[in-house]
């Protein structure tokens, strides 16, 4: 039934009104999800990845890359700090049954020595740890800036279902 306060122009367009509001819904829903289960931006709160990924800055983290396939030693990974329950960025040093130690600053992993050019070694200031074995489904993981790093020599290996994805941005 037609209103008779309309007119014919004035009423196409409130028939248009729903289908706009729609169409306007759609790309913020899809912003929303890719959010909810892809990508999300997260903000490094320490040094402890320097000179990797400086304090302050922006990264992306890949969420369906969170399974136990992906993670793998040298990938940087976002995970929940069983310390304080926020979001923490590290490096994936050694999967489950790997064991891990540090000799006169040198780490080695399963008794072999890794090279590690994204480690500044002018900043690390612990020459001994371990050896420790990582758990199964844990990881261990350690920062790039290793003198002022909370990470695994700290809390231990991180469970695989503490991990939130991994890190698109910053070099991996």
């Amino acid at each position: 039934m037609r209103s008779p306060e309309l007119s014919p122009g004035a009423e196409a367009a409130e028939r248009r009104r729903p289908r706009v509001l729609v169409v306007a819904l759609i790309p913020l829903l899809l912003v929303l999800a890719l959010r909810a289960w892809v990508l999300e931006p997260v903000t490094v709160s320490s040094d402890s990845m320097e000179p990797t990924i400086a304090s302050g800055a922006v990264v992306l983290l890949y969420k369906p890359s969170a399974g136990a396939d992906s993670i793998r030693p040298g990938v940087v990974v976002a995970f929940t700090n069983p310390v304080d329950g926020r979001t923490a960025i590290k490096r994936v040093i050694a999967g489950e049954g790997q064991t891990v130690a540090i000799r006169d600053a040198e780490l080695y992993v399963d008794d072999v020595a890794i090279a590690e050019p994204f480690v500044d070694h002018s900043r690390i200031d612990a020459t001994y740890f371990g050896p420790v074995t990582v758990p199964t489904g844990s990881v261990f993981v350690l920062g790039d800036n290793r003198g002022v790093s909370i990470d695994s020599r700290d809390f231990g290996a991180v469970p695989l279902t503490s991990i939130r994805g991994t890190l698109l941005t910053g070099r991996n």
